[in-house]
């Protein structure tokens, strides 16, 4: 019973960490908002976590375990039944970045909460979490990578590596519930493309990806030599 309550207690102070910090941000939360959004107090958040910061971090592990697991099991899936054939670049997109989207609709994985915590701390991260967040993704990214490398053989790797940089950007500040729209007052939008339109979001934001994931290379002009 007593470890029953205390798994309860944990977890409510882990969804009321999620909440706060997707908010207020980490800087922005305090240990106290923290305690009075659990119902529990200080002691007990030491107790689980010992700080802020170890605090912070088990949020995202708890649901980037599950979301780093599924995405391995999808590519795993996709190569086994492609026998050593490259995979679609359509395919690798949707495994690696669908698959996070589509936590949206998922409640027990964090749904909406974690996808816009996700994407405010990577748009804005403290030192320790984005060390943190590298370790996290290390093995995932380098699988998704030698996948792209095998899917788009006639592009260099530093221009795969760039745009999967570029696809990472795009998809955080998406999440992240930043309505950017708003601040160019003259491009008016129905209310159904709102950026709460998750619906509309995923599939506009996975055809963008591919899109410049396709795009033609960059045309470098050569340096200029005086003579």
């Amino acid at each position: 019973m007593a470890e029953a309550r205390s798994v309860d207690t944990r977890e409510r102070i882990l969804d009321a960490a999620e909440h706060l910090f997707m908010a207020h941000g980490y800087e922005g939360t305090s240990m106290r908002q923290i305690t009075s959004g659990a119902g529990v107090n200080l002691a007990a958040v030491n107790y689980h976590f010992g700080s802020k910061e170890s605090l912070m971090q088990e949020v995202f592990r708890r649901r980037l375990d599950w979301l780093n697991d599924e995405r391995m099991r999808v590519l795993n899936a996709l190569e086994s039944e492609a026998a050593g054939k490259p995979l679609k670049p359509s395919q690798i997109v949707d495994g690696f970045f669908g698959t996070l989207l589509r936590m949206a609709d998922d409640e027990e994985r964090g749904g909406v909460t974690f996808l816009r915590l996700l994407g405010r701390t990577l748009t804005d991260p403290s030192e320790f979490i984005r060390t943190f967040l590298a370790h996290e993704y290390a093995e995932v990214v380098d699988r998704y990578k030698e996948a792209l490398f095998k899917a788009l053989p006639d592009v260099p790797k530093a221009e795969i590596v760039w745009r999967f940089h570029f696809m990472l950007g795009a998809t955080s500040y998406a999440i992240a519930g930043t309505d950017a729209l708003r601040l160019v007052t003259d491009w008016q939008i129905e209310e159904e493309d709102s950026t709460d339109r998750l619906d509309r979001l995923v599939p506009r934001l996975m055809s963008f990806l591919l899109g410049g994931l396709r795009s033609p290379l960059p045309q470098f002009s050569s340096p200029t030599v005086d003579l």
